[in-house]
């Protein structure tokens, strides 16, 4: 049994047993968790989880193993609502939207022309009816990653194992790493902190997709601020697969080309999973909106071939650079223009 396959058996055994003993109750800890959204011409999108967990404490300077370790685990073993009626209101415009069986809800929305704000629009999301005997009306406020017009290019960039040192194929060290570590102690890549600042240049959008699971949405965000990246949307999935979390990269990135429809992107991923196929997929589709794509070298085995068999099929003009550090990226990056 792989490892996800493991998560996702005691995630599922988890949640028989809560919903068991919880299923009428009062919530004693709602929270609604809302990601980073994004959004322009073409409408808004909002995503996020309500959950009925205490926010788990943030990572502190010193700390032992064991407090990484609970707070990991803490947002691994959930206690997620289904059925909550939430409102989503963006720059005026408002719909209603239902969490799903594993408490994720998604959001579309179309402001007006103009409603949107550049960098980010403040929106919020709340309990819109009764749900299990709650008072009040909790909410949570919710931010909208806007491209402003001067934006040059978007960039899209995966996480493991191309920003975030992961070792994707060291199964045993990466669960340790997740386990163990925290946004203070995980190590990005030299240099790749710098890069992203100076493709962003104070005014290009970055979208970052994973799939990693949207439980890490909170440490990635967190990582992403403490090491000095441009903060963007952190689009992941769901281990079970729901209907509202279940989007593969693919889509993701997908969605990020049809809500920004005037911006073309830089892609950057790595070779240690499917990043260059997926990104190959992504040139075919769209020939002309894509820049370039920056593959950093992880591989155990270089010479497996995979990534090769890539590059030889690409057929494409758009640059196909397999680097073997964030310099080769940024020397590439440098001649083209885009830093």
């Amino acid at each position: 049994m792989d490892v996800r396959r493991w998560v996702v058996a005691a995630e599922r055994a988890w949640d028989g047993a809560r919903v068991r003993r919880r299923r009428s109750r009062t919530p004693e800890h709602f929270r609604i968790d809302p990601y980073l959204g994004h959004g322009g011409t073409e409408g808004v999108v909002v995503r996020g989880r309500v959950l009925d967990n205490p926010r788990s404490p943030e990572a502190a300077d010193g700390e032992g193993v064991a407090a990484a370790v609970r707070r990991t685990v803490g947002n691994f073993l959930t206690d997620e609502l289904p059925g909550v009626p939430l409102r989503v209101t963006v720059a005026g415009e408002q719909v209603d939207a239902v969490t799903d069986d594993e408490g994720y809800f998604l959001a579309r929305l179309s402001p007006a022309p103009g409603a949107l704000t550049s960098p980010w629009t403040r929106g919020t999301v709340e309990l819109a009816g009764d749900y299990r005997g709650l008072t009040g009306q909790p909410s949570a406020s919710v931010d909208v990653r806007v491209p402003a017009a001067g934006a040059r290019f978007g960039v899209i960039s995966d996480i493991d194992d191309t920003i975030l040192q992961t070792g994707v194929q060291r199964v045993v060290r990466m669960v340790l790493h997740t386990l163990t570590g925290s946004e203070l102690t995980r190590a990005p890549f030299p240099g790749a902190a710098g890069l992203y600042r100076d493709l962003a240049a104070g005014v290009n959008p970055v979208f970052y997709v994973s799939s990693s699971p949207w439980n890490l949405h909170s440490f990635l965000v967190a990582f992403l601020r403490h090491h000095g990246f441009p903060l963007g949307p952190v689009l992941l999935r769901d281990l079970l697969g729901t209907s509202a979390g279940r989007e593969q990269k693919h889509e993701r990135i997908r969605e990020v080309l049809d809500l920004h429809p005037d911006l073309r992107v830089v892609l950057l991923g790595d070779s240690g999973e499917h990043d260059p196929e997926i990104y190959a997929d992504i040139v075919r589709e769209h020939p002309d909106r894509v820049i370039a794509v920056y593959i950093r070298e992880v591989r155990l085995d270089p010479g497996d071939g995979r990534v090769e068999r890539v590059a030889d099929a690409w057929g494409s003009e758009v640059p196909f650079v397999l680097a073997a550090d964030t310099d080769a990226v940024r020397r590439h990056a440098e001649a083209l223009g885009l830093v």
